[in-house]
């Protein structure tokens, strides 16, 4: 008998400027796995975002995921699989599209096989594929979340957020591959970059849990990943500054990028022209989405 199942996950904005590689937010913008067990060898299809390169044999991600649980628990790889995946989430964007296929993959695979996997072990097996914990954090539980690796297991705090943030993207015509933004980061770090991070990091959390939306300016400033990521998105600085001057409350470079995210509670609209506007001047053309907060995380529905 087939079994299906279908995974929503949210897109994700992670680091937000302090928090790097454990600060993430989730947002209303889905991508949909389906993942039915049934006749012979695998048949991947994938619609919307990522469908002229996504990878349509056992390379593609969210295969890659189904099967490290399915080898996790034990359960037998199927010999016939079907993945359909509908993708809003833009591709090497810094949106967490990454996350979104491991979470979908894996959700799906564990409810296929009999949920062996509780979620807190479906976040420890998405982290050490991923490579660090705060988009898949985000993406599986909802809402804005802290995380952190210790050991082989994820520490999570998750926060509500307030029903009137906003989150304003502008994404950039280009993708920028989260091995290549990593590559040009420095080996080593003087004490003061470190010293401005941390202490900005703990604001950001104190923010988060507080919904202190009017400290976010300062905690979501960055000296360990921004200033070294800069010249591979061209206008970045001023795109930062025009942000801040239309009235956002914080803005950061989104994950890797190149594409930017601002957060406010007002004036959405204002703030997104400033952003694309920005962005016109330096040349790169980029479209403004207006976002809200997710706060469901990954839906799971077997069918």
């Amino acid at each position: 008998m087939a079994v299906s199942v279908r995974v929503t996950v949210p897109a994700t904005t992670a680091n937000l400027g302090a928090g790097c590689d454990c600060a993430g937010l989730a947002l209303a913008l889905y991508n949909k796995v389906t993942l039915t067990v049934a006749g012979e060898g695998l048949r991947i299809t994938v619609k919307g975002e990522g469908e002229k390169n996504i990878p349509r044999d056992e390379g593609n991600l969210v295969y890659q995921a189904a099967r490290r649980v399915w080898n996790t628990t034990g359960f037998p790889v199927p010999a016939g699989i079907q993945i359909t995946l509908e993708n809003a989430i833009p591709v090497g964007a810094g949106l967490g599209s990454s996350a979104a296929a491991i979470i979908g993959g894996m959700l799906a695979a564990n409810a296929a096989g009999g949920a062996k996997l509780s979620l807190q072990e479906v976040l420890d097996l998405a982290a050490a594929l991923e490579g660090h914990p705060d988009n898949v954090a985000a993406a599986l539980y909802g809402g804005a979340v802290v995380a952190v690796i210790e050991g082989e297991r994820v520490l999570t705090l998750r926060f509500p957020v307030a029903a009137e943030l906003r989150a304003v993207v502008a994404v950039p015509a280009f993708s920028l591959p989260t091995a290549q933004s990593r590559r040009v980061l420095p080996l080593s770090y003087v004490r003061e970059e470190v010293l401005f991070n941390v202490a900005r990091a703990a604001l950001l959390a104190g923010a988060l849990a507080c919904r202190r939306y009017d400290l976010l300016r300062v905690a979501m400033q960055d000296r360990l990943y921004q200033p070294y990521r800069a010249p591979l998105v061209p206008g970045l600085n001023e795109v930062l500054a025009a942000a801040l001057k239309a009235g956002a409350c914080g803005v950061a470079l989104s994950g890797a990028g190149p594409a930017v995210v601002a957060l406010t509670t007002h004036d959405a609209a204002a703030v997104g022209d400033a952003m694309g506007a920005a962005f016109g001047a330096a040349g790169v053309q980029a479209r403004v989405l207006i976002l809200q907060p997710d706060a469901a995380g990954a839906r799971v529905e077997q069918f």
